[in-house]
């Protein structure tokens, strides 16, 4: 079986990668929707050297046998069989190490990046200065994302998010002296870049870490603009909801 050893973590591999990537949306959790085509080449072709390699090995193992025939039927003019050539493949035992993570991709993703995270991480802003932003659409309330809403908020010189409505939606971190907060995590590119968004929740009860919730709510203006006064941004609650966790966790710088 040893032998087998390099076919069998192409397999499993390319096995894993193809079941976050092509069988489902959990590559999602660790790097950005456009990367999916180049998941799934990735995957397929693991998988076919994977068959290939173990192909070459059978192969090799027929001709073995096919050598070792003829050496028998020689065996009166060659010795006692002592001398027989044979071609053995050694890998490192240590080598099937490698087949943990394969194995742990395919048969336990990895869960996306949480409050945990989010909390390691100090308070970072849009490198952006202050300035006018364009006005928000018309409606009783309006959809924001964090990274969206906190620009608004710490940036606008305008003040667009005055009086109005707005939902976000975002997972529950929490400050030990009970102050929480609707969090996301921005990516650029995958899961090790992400940068931390939140908006502090005021006059409603927190949920349990890690939650997701949807909150509607009214912007509450503090701090001067552009300084840490201004971080994070406050929502003054309405309504909290809990919802699903969506299928893409991470929101785009």
């Amino acid at each position: 079986m040893r032998r087998y050893g390099p076919a069998v973590l192409l397999l499993l591999t390319g096995a894993a990668i193809l079941r976050i990537s092509l069988f489902s949306e959990l590559y999602l959790r660790y790097v950005q929707q456009a990367l999916r085509p180049y998941l799934v080449v990735s995957g397929v072709v693991l998988a076919v050297l994977g068959v290939v390699a173990a192909v070459v090995r059978l192969g090799h193992e027929h001709d073995d046998r096919t050598s070792d025939s003829d050496s028998d039927s020689d065996s009166d003019t060659h010795g006692d069989g002592h001398s027989r050539s044979h071609s053995h493949s050694h890998s490192p035992r240590i080598a099937w190490l490698l087949t943990l993570p394969a194995l742990a991709l395919l048969l336990f993703p990895p869960p996306a990046l949480g409050s945990y995270s989010a909390e390691r991480e100090a308070a970072q802003r849009a490198a952006q200065g202050i300035g006018t932003f364009p006005a928000l659409p018309a409606g009783d309330t309006v959809e924001l994302t964090l990274g969206e809403f906190s620009s608004r908020a710490i940036y606008d010189s305008g003040r667009s998010l005055a009086g109005r409505t707005v939902r976000l939606t975002g997972f529950v971190t929490r400050d030990d002296d009970g102050t929480w907060y609707v969090t996301r995590l921005l990516v650029a590119c995958c899961a090790a870049d992400a940068t931390t968004s939140k908006v502090e929740i005021r006059g409603a009860d927190a949920p349990p870490a890690d939650t997701w919730v949807t909150v509607t709510g009214t912007w509450h203006p503090k701090g001067a603009l552009g300084t840490d006064g201004a971080w994070p941004p406050v929502l003054d609650a309405t309504s909290v909801r809990r919802v699903t966790q969506p299928a893409n966790p991470y929101e785009q710088r």
